[in-house]
């Protein structure tokens, strides 16, 4: 213990003295996203926020093992938690779950993030890893694939109640490694709309609830799908003469709003909505992998780069998403967008909307052409390290960070319980902010919880920064070349090609 204790504050010292260490934003590793524009992205899902206060550049004091206690460690650093105010409240879950017991000795680390990847790393190598690492997400934990250990014989002999998660949620953490995690903290999606648009161009609103209808314009009853979608979205994009993308005379080049953004979703986050969840390699080994990107992936991309730069637009292009009238890359935000598909960590982000005097709803996520939801959560949780000394105490500890814990820490990080029945004091924060918000509307997010995107559109590939990169790339390319410059079907064999060499360094 005193050893990992000295190594962790080295690595901290050296950290702190080349860099100020700014901490990632909520709910997990990743800075703000933003709407890719002018510039390649990764796999960037992460919830854009305000930074929190930083940690002090002093070595995060660390206890040691008291005699007669099994201690169980837990790191902090690889996402959220390492401003002052979760500090202080994450410290106090500590007492109190010692406080709780006397077998178990629950032991904080904190390492800013910038250094924290490293310490996790150096310690691994040592045979010292921390016992319990998180919250993090699937991003920050895919750079340490094949450490975390498998929970599930844990949860049957601690008899875990997992019943009081959505069972998709808990599957959504069942990987090739086995059952990685719990449900933790969640942010499911939802199609954020402006009433008021829909309201002057006389279509009714998305449904709030799975399995209802949409009702067209002449009366007819649609599945809430993406062509639905598509075909609304139509209607809801407007130029500076008022005639929407469907009649003629429509100006591409003067739209005043748009009916439809992917709000700050990567190049995966949109497949994975539209196509479904996919892994988008094959192969287990250097040498053997290859680009296995789906089909419903390639129709998701050209769906999307027809919706920005087809004969009747709908989405925003890179240009005029980066405008400043089109919020600089929040576009939803600006006011100009009539619907848009993100998560629930979103609401950190609608001061323009609600301060220019708009209201805004939330309906159900579409089902794509198989007629099946394809949602997406973002999420964070904890991790156990395989190689712990002691795993049924460090399970009992995940399982009361992922349920009593859950109550203190969750507020500080922003999110939304996993637990449905816990889910009332988070809406009641949202509802002071969004007072305009219906019931029903909140109550998406819940029903959201059901629908997971499993294999997560931030699983693991092979070289993972640099094949996440290229799909940046791409979908930058999309994003910004009209289509007297841009093969589609070339671009797309380029993007397989260059993943199957970048997958196999």
């Amino acid at each position: 213990m005193k050893k990992l204790n000295v190594l962790i504050a080295l690595i901290m010292v050296v950290s702190l003295l080349l860099a100020a260490c700014t901490p990632p934003a909520t709910p997990t590793e990743a800075a703000p996203p933003v709407e890719e524009t002018t510039a390649p992205d990764t796999d960037a899902t992460e919830a854009p926020t305000e930074v929190p206060t930083p940690i002090p550049p002093t070595p995060y004091p660390v206890e040691d093992c008291a005699a007669g206690k099994i201690c169980v460690t837990w790191f902090v650093g690889l996402g959220t938690g390492t401003s002052a105010e979760q500090i202080a409240v994450q410290e106090e879950v500590v007492a109190d779950y010692n406080a709780s017991q006397s077998e178990i000795q629950l032991i904080l680390q904190i390492v800013p993030f910038n250094a924290a990847r490293d310490a996790l790393s150096t310690a691994i190598a040592s045979g010292n890893a921390p016992d319990i690492v998180g919250p993090v997400g699937w991003g920050g934990s895919n750079d340490f694939k094949g450490q975390w250990a498998d929970i599930a014989p844990l949860i049957e002999a601690n008899n875990f109640d997992t019943s009081i998660f959505d069972p998709a949620l808990v599957g959504s953490y069942q990987t090739e490694d086995g059952q990685v995690g719990l449900p933790f903290a969640v942010f499911p999606g939802g199609m954020f709309y402006v009433p008021a648009m829909f309201d002057e161009v006389g279509l009714n609103y998305p449904p709030s609830k799975y399995g209802d209808k949409y009702t067209m314009p002449d009366g007819t009853e649609v599945d809430w799908s993406w062509d639905t979608v598509t075909e609304i979205s139509k209607l809801l994009t407007i130029d500076v003469t008022g005639k929407n993308s469907t009649e003629d005379g429509f100006d591409a080049t003067k739209i005043v709003q748009v009916g439809y953004t992917p709000q700050f979703q990567s190049g995966n986050s949109i497949a994975t909505f539209y196509g479904g969840p996919s892994l988008v390699y094959s192969g287990s080994a250097k040498g053997e992998y290859k680009a296995a990107i789906p089909d419903t992936w390639k129709t998701a991309w050209k769906w999307y780069y027809d919706g920005m730069w087809g004969a009747q637009p709908f989405i925003p292009t890179g240009p005029l998403a980066g405008s400043v009238e089109f919020g600089a890359g929040n576009v939803f935000n600006s006011g100009k967008a009539a619907m848009g598909l993100t998560q629930t960590w979103y609401t950190c982000c609608l001061a323009d909307l609600v301060a220019g005097g708009a209201e805004f709803q939330v309906g159900i996520q579409p089902m794509s052409a198989d007629g099946v939801v394809h949602g997406r959560i973002d999420a964070d949780t904890y991790r156990m390290w395989k190689g712990t000394k002691n795993p049924n105490e460090a399970f009992k500890v995940l399982a009361y960070l992922v349920t009593t814990g859950a109550d203190k820490l969750l507020p500080i990080y922003g999110a939304m319980p996993a637990i449905a029945s816990k889910t009332a004091a988070f809406f009641d924060s949202r509802k002071e902010a969004y007072p305009f918000v219906t019931q029903e509307s909140w109550d998406v997010f819940v029903a959201g919880l059901a629908y997971p995107d499993s294999p997560s559109s931030e699983s693991w590939m092979p070289n993972s920064i640099e094949g996440n990169a290229r799909i940046g790339t791409f979908i930058n390319l999309m994003q910004n070349t009209a289509p007297d410059q841009f093969d589609y079907d070339a671009e797309y064999q380029k993007l397989l090609d260059d993943l199957t060499v970048i997958f196999n360094k």
